[in-house]
């Protein structure tokens, strides 16, 4: 892969820069039916910050993130981009300032190529369907950031999970969104490709400004990569805040129900169950 830093000063000083923006969430309730999946959670991510979503399966993590990206409708609360409510925004202004990458894609896209899968990232920059010569080259930047250039001509849906994943961070990429949100982005990973995809992160939070909103169950790598944490548990906020602060033995505990302790001999806090 080519240096983030070469990636980054290639974007900074081509036509398309990324907007610095910020999110905030605020009491969002959302049910199935009756069944009441989040109960008033709430977040602030603010520009050039990592903050990760915690929590046990079902807690309500991916419900959380379709909320915002208004893929579900909250029956109450409120989701602000700057001073800009998110639920009275059309879905092409919300895809111009947020990219999404969901979870366990199945690859159902009519574009038949890895190349032109991260060509849509473009669509709420285009007019009409036409792409442009800046489009093709933001996409080709974006596929050699997550490595997967070499894949640029084969079929998307014959794709392994984690070369899928990478497709998808790079159509995210592509978007040049200045918030993203990413479901489990490390999710079907070998261990060298998840650190080199939040380390990419990191730099797009650092260096370009963005601010990313992303479900982890790793507790290890968000003590690593997230600045802030919102720990939940059956659709309610359990801890919030730094993440130095917020992944406990005592918040984990409550929220996993699993002894830990967090060993930091060794430069990097590391989880360690009981």
């Amino acid at each position: 892969m080519i240096p983030i830093i070469d990636f980054v000063i290639k974007i900074l000083y081509s036509q398309s820069i990324i907007s610095i923006m910020e999110l905030k969430v605020d009491g969002v309730c959302f049910s199935y039916g009756s069944d009441p999946i989040l109960k008033g959670v709430g977040l602030d991510l603010g520009r050039r910050e990592i903050m990760g979503i915690l929590g046990p399966n079902g807690s309500g993590k991916t419900t959380m993130l379709k909320c915002i990206n208004r893929i579900l409708s909250p029956s109450q609360g409120r989701m602000m981009i700057d001073s800009e409510d998110i639920l009275g925004m059309k879905a092409k202004d919300i895809a111009k300032v947020m990219g999404y990458v969901p979870q366990n894609s199945t690859g159902d896209y009519t574009a038949p190529t890895v190349y032109e899968v991260v060509m849509m990232g473009r669509r709420p920059h285009s007019v009409g369907w036409q792409s442009s010569v800046n489009d093709d080259r933001v996409v080709w930047e974006s596929l050699r950031e997550l490595g997967v250039d070499v894949l640029a001509s084969r079929p998307f849906n014959r794709l392994s999970s984690g070369q899928t994943q990478r497709v998808l961070m790079a159509r995210a990429l592509a978007q040049e969104a200045g918030i993203l949100l990413l479901d489990e982005p490390t999710s079907n990973l070998d261990i060298r490709y998840q650190m080199e995809v939040m380390d990419t992160v990191r730099d797009l939070a650092k260096v370009k400004g963005v601010g990313v909103c992303a479900v982890m169950h790793d507790i290890d790598m968000a003590l690593r990569y997230c600045d802030k944490v919102v720990m939940l548990d059956s659709g309610s906020i359990t801890a919030a805040g730094e993440a130095s602060e917020v992944l406990t033995p005592e918040n984990i505990m409550e929220t996993y129900g699993v002894r830990v302790t967090i060993d930091r001999n060794y430069g990097r806090p590391h989880v360690i169950i009981l």
